[in-house]
């Protein structure tokens, strides 16, 4: 069961994830995680959905904020973060990424995407602050 964060991001992650699906079944697993970052920006473009890639967040440690101390691979309509990865397999240390991500930029929900995997669907998490 999906954790409620609204039906219009719930949405909006549904249709990146789509994308997501279409952009594997065209170029397969096996590439870098850049190739599949600009596929997968064509197909949001063309699907007429807003995003920024490889977006700089600064962050406020105590009182020094600390300029691009992170960048979020895609920001969707400036509230999904989709981190991209191209790996064997997703591990504990990529969710502690994305939450870590989710919560400094105070986002509630993010996707955790590897396109290394046979099955897309195999290699696409959900997380939820």
């Amino acid at each position: 069961m999906h954790q409620e964060v609204g039906k219009e991001l719930d949405a909006l992650a549904r249709q990146v994830v789509d994308a997501a699906f279409t952009v594997h079944k065209t170029l397969g697993p096996g590439l870098l995680e850049s190739a599949y970052e600009v596929c997968l920006g064509i197909e949001l473009n063309r699907r007429g959905i807003d995003f920024e890639s490889q977006l700089p967040l600064s962050i406020i440690y105590e009182d020094t904020t600390v300029e691009s101390a992170f960048r979020l691979d895609i920001l969707v309509e400036d509230r999904l973060i989709v981190e991209l990865k191209a790996v064997e397999r997703l591990l504990p240390i990529h969710e502690a990424q994305l939450l870590t991500y989710l919560r400094l930029s105070q986002r509630r929900l993010g996707l955790l995407i590897n396109f290394n995997t046979p099955l897309i669907k195999d290699g696409i998490k959900r997380l939820v602050l």
